[in-house]
């Protein structure tokens, strides 16, 4: 079986930067266990899988797996899928995909890049001392969750962002979540770093679905409902924020970097 394969470095303008995603095409889907191991092979954070929607809500359903993992969203492999389709279709200006977990998620274009809806996730106050602990950290202003399974964190500022060393293997043993910490910014409005040991990624280069969570909380601490973001991992990427309504709109670039076939025997 040959399946189309095309990994795409998204949230950035310019290769060996952003988070790489993996984008396979299919006709049906193959069974979970496949498909887990496919994406193991291919060692990436993210493998995107799509096929054609047949239900009339969207026009390709998608799913996502870590090397570890199926996940509830995943923005960057969604901007990254919807680079995918466009750029194969020049004439189409958008694409919408049905999803398991987060609903239907459109990505449009946008200039030279895109945009992407994603659902908008409000966290809410919540005491977190181990994973503060596992992350590292002496306290924070403020911890949040959202029970799609994402921490949110709040710094005092950029440096201490930047700074992070977390204790990894702690921090898995708080579960199956995400781990997002983030601050007010110089180099850009909030800036953020994220953790999934747990789903056998330690740090996740730029994470479209954390930005979800975040930009919710962070309209509301700015009181405007557009600004930048900035993840500081070592790749980094940069994100365009928009509040609207219940939707969070997240905008950015693709490259795609290599394009070949997927052998499955």
């Amino acid at each position: 079986m040959r399946i189309p394969f095309a990994q795409i470095d998204a949230f950035t303008d310019t290769p060996f930067a952003g988070n790489p995603a993996a984008v396979m095409p299919l006709s049906t889907w193959l069974d979970d266990a496949t498909l887990q191991k496919i994406a193991a092979e291919n060692n990436l954070s993210e493998t995107a899988f799509i096929v054609p929607d047949t239900s009339g809500e969207a026009d390709f359903a998608l799913r996502w797996f870590t090397s570890g993992d199926e996940v509830a969203l995943c923005g960057h492999a969604t901007l990254a899928s919807g680079h995918f389709v466009l750029s194969s279709d020049t004439a189409r200006q958008s694409v919408r995909f049905s999803t398991r977990q987060a609903g239907v998620l459109e990505v449009a274009r946008d200039g030279l890049g895109y945009t992407l809806a994603l659902p908008a996730w409000e966290p809410s106050p919540e005491p977190m001392p181990g994973i503060v602990a596992a992350l590292g950290l002496d306290g924070a202003v403020e911890t949040l969750w959202h029970d799609k399974g994402y921490a949110l964190v709040i710094v005092e500022d950029e440096a201490v962002v930047r700074g992070l060393m977390p204790d990894q293997r702690a921090l898995a043993a708080e579960g199956r979540l995400v781990a997002v910490v983030a601050a007010r910014g110089t180099t850009a409005d909030i800036v953020s770093r994220v953790f999934t040991p747990a789903y056998a990624i330690d740090e996740d280069p730029v994470t479209g679905s954390a930005h979800a969570v975040m930009v919710p909380y962070w309209a509301r601490i700015l009181g405007r409902d557009r600004f930048s973001a900035y993840q500081a991992s070592a790749r980094g990427g940069h994100v365009a924020c928009r509040l609207d309504g219940d939707r969070v709109i997240l905008g950015g670039a693709c490259v795609t970097v290599i394009e070949g076939v997927f052998l499955l025997g």
